[in-house]
């Protein structure tokens, strides 16, 4: 059984590689800028804290799940991604730019929406894509550095998004972020390449992509099948829940709590968090490879072990006393702030290694529409309901105090994260198989098609005598 090489050199594949990463960093600053400016946005347009969290998720999360799938189903049919990728961030970016200028609510929810419907083809394709830049040893690494852009992007959303806010107005924000994608997405189109469908595939597994494919809801239905998948979803649906309730509230949480500026808040927040979590990435991706070359059931356990560190923390930042601070110059810096960089650190490890353990799981052909599935859990539930439903037990808990009323929302959201590590524990079993399997099935079908050569080789001797 042999395994494909890449025929991209090594400079151009670590360059395609960048350039889809700072991608993904300008996608997830340009889906959650709402989080630094939701306050102003909502006082200028007079909306409760339940419609903006239906605006910075669900508006957003229905589109993205509609139209991502027929955009990963012509990746795993051959389209080139690198296009897919560009043509999908130059639409994103525009959108972004265009819910800086609105003037009513609702122009704004289209311009959101629109904002979706670029980004719903970015993130299949673009896993797909450096799936194939890399072998199965280092995928879980090379996707960890490609899922550092959400901790980056929030990194910048709140700390330069924070400050932009305070001194030029919300509206200038989004024109700010929107223009890069612009750029980006002309240098991907340019300098970057699609390495091809399928590179490090055994020649069982290109066989089997050689047969006719199945319609699309065939192809669903029977990723949907394999062992192990759907509880992955469902660990990583509920784990983006509250991750999202968490990310796109925590700022607003910190303005209201500690009596901060935008500024203030998200600068100390997106530091934070931001760099701690890129740690995180880095660090469950590279150990994870390691541990799993062994072991393959490491590849969930490091996620559920991470999800569950993740709690106290988290429960920490939101129940510190307020009063407890350290004065740097004229900035007052929380305490609490330590216990948020060490939710971001643990709670960065399911991201990374749940997408890696998909790509595993799959054949190359479905790889796509598989992470477009992944991604439709994740953004429906975690992007679409965590705002939503944050927003919705703030205005509940908010009979008297919006900032405790806040508090006790998030916190009872990171409760909800122990179903996260339940799923992803009882995924173990069935990954395991799932994996076992698969290798199984590849020899076999390396053997059958072996055996069909030798039959057509033997037949042809045949004529050919007769």
């Amino acid at each position: 059984m042999q395994v494909g090489q890449s025929s991209l050199s090594a400079g151009r594949t670590r360059l395609t590689l960048l350039l889809l990463s700072i991608i993904y960093v300008f996608s997830y600053i340009d889906r959650n800028l709402i989080a630094i400016v939701l306050e102003p946005i909502k006082l200028e347009f007079g909306v409760s804290d339940t419609i903006m969290g239906a605006v910075s998720g669900l508006a957003f999360a229905v589109l993205y799940s509609a139209v991502s799938f027929p955009l990963s189903r012509m990746a795993d049919r051959g389209t080139d991604r690198k296009n897919i990728i560009a043509v999908c961030c130059g639409l994103w970016s525009l959108a972004t730019m265009a819910s800086g200028v609105v003037t009513q609510f609702w122009q704004f929810v289209v311009a959101r929406m629109t904002v979706a419907i670029g980004e719903a083809g970015g993130t299949s394709p673009s896993i797909s894509m450096v799936s194939d830049l890399y072998p199965p040893h280092r995928r879980s690494f090379a996707i960890s550095l490609y899922m550092l852009g959400p901790h980056i992007g929030l990194l910048a959303a709140m700390a330069l998004g924070g400050w932009i806010a305070q001194e030029h107005g919300w509206r200038a924000v989004f024109i700010f972020f929107g223009i890069p994608g612009l750029l980006l997405a002309l240098l991907l189109y340019v300098f970057a390449k699609d390495p091809g469908l399928g590179v490090y595939d055994t020649d069982a597994e290109r066989n089997i992509r050689a047969q006719p494919q199945e319609n699309f809801f065939h192809a669903v239905a029977g990723i949907m099948k394999l062992r192990g998948f759907f509880l992955i979803c469902m660990g990583t649906a509920i784990a983006g829940m509250v991750g999202y309730g968490y990310a796109i509230w925590a700022p607003t949480f910190m303005v209201r709590n500690y009596d901060m500026t935008l500024s203030h808040a998200g600068l100390t927040f997106g530091i934070a968090s931001g760099v701690f979590a890129a740690a995180g990435s880095m660090f469950s991706g590279y150990y994870c490879d390691k541990l799993s070359q062994k072991d393959c059931r490491w590849q969930l356990r490091m996620p559920a072990i991470g999800v569950l560190i993740s709690m106290p923390f988290g429960l920490a930042f939101l129940l510190w006393p307020a009063d407890a601070f350290w004065q740097l110059g004229s900035l007052k810096i929380p305490h609490a702030i330590i216990f948020a960089a060490g939710f971001s650190f643990f709670n960065s490890w399911w991201p990374t290694l749940a997408f890696a353990a998909v790509s595993h799981l799959v054949n190359s052909f479905q790889r796509a529409t598989s992470i477009a599935i992944l991604s439709l859990f994740l953004t429906f539930f975690g992007a679409g309901i965590g705002p939503l439903l944050t927003g919705t037990l703030s205005d509940l808990f908010s009979a008297g105090d919006a900032g405790e009323g806040l508090k006790y929302a998030i916190a009872v959201m990171i409760a909800l994260s122990l179903f996260s590590v339940w799923f992803y524990y009882k995924a173990i079993g069935p990954y395991q198989q799932r994996i076992a399997s698969k290798v199984s099935d590849n020899d076999k079908t390396a053997q059958s098609y072996n055996n069909k050569a030798d039959c057509t080789s033997d037949n042809n001797s045949s004529t050919s005598t007769t």
